[in-house]
């Protein structure tokens, strides 16, 4: 994980991904955000890079490859899994099977979208500064 890396965010929604960005420039997080509309694009990205991103925030109902298929792929490539790049899903997707499906997936979080911009914000924050401050094996020279 690198803590300076890129934040991806796989988000179809466009309205979402406006107010995230506004999210995140409020925040003053220095983090560059590259946006995502569906697991496909995101999942080239992943394995074109050689950058090391710091956090994935994916929605789970995504056209093409849903937010839960393109975890499980993540999780079994042996390259992708040694980016150590946690995985948090933030989505509006609420009811207890989508919270199963996706801790099954070995996602390290499941956040529920709030509706309003200082509740979005917060949960950003809680969200990044959580990841900020933890240790992952690649952290060591």
């Amino acid at each position: 994980m690198n803590k300076d890396g890129i934040i991806v965010i796989i988000e179809d929604d466009e309205d979402d991904r406006f107010v995230l960005e506004e999210v995140f420039n409020e925040l003053g997080y220095p983090n560059e955000r590259m946006y995502f509309p569906d697991g496909p694009s995101a999942l080239d990205y992943l394995y074109q890079t050689e950058d090391r991103p710091f956090i994935i925030l994916s929605d789970i109902n995504l056209p093409r490859l849903d937010g839960l298929e393109l975890r499980r792929k993540l999780h079994s490539d042996a390259q992708l899994s040694l980016k150590c790049i946690p995985y948090i899903y933030f989505t509006t997707a609420l009811n207890q099977r989508a919270v199963i499906d996706a801790y099954s997936t070995s996602a390290q979080g499941f956040f529920v979208k709030p509706s309003n911009f200082e509740d979005i914000k917060d949960t950003i924050f809680a969200i990044v500064e959580y990841w900020k401050k933890c240790a992952a094996p690649n952290n060591f020279a």
